[in-house]
């Protein structure tokens, strides 16, 4: 492999973690902060009800992005197969 085709499969690399990583995240800080904004607003200073929530939140995002990320993922172990088997 050249410098520029490792420089690639970097750049997808990180691409890929963005794009898998960005819905988690984004639910994540949404709801924490909507938590957060109930909590001021109640005084209501409970641990797990910041956690709960957020839990929630990401299962019901991994069940509806979860296949679309495995097949983003299996497309690119197969192409960094096909590289290793390639040469």
């Amino acid at each position: 492999m050249s410098d520029v085709e490792v420089l690639d499969v970097l750049y997808e690399t990180f691409q890929i973690a963005v794009r898998i990583s960005l819905p988690f995240l984004g639910i994540s800080l949404i709801v924490g902060i909507i938590v957060a904004i109930f909590q001021a607003a109640t005084q209501i200073n409970e641990q797990t009800m910041t956690f709960v929530p957020k839990l929630l939140a990401l299962l019901v995002v991994l069940s509806a992005l979860g296949s679309t990320d495995l097949l983003m993922l299996q497309e690119f172990v197969r192409k960094i197969c096909g590289f290793i088997a390639g040469g």
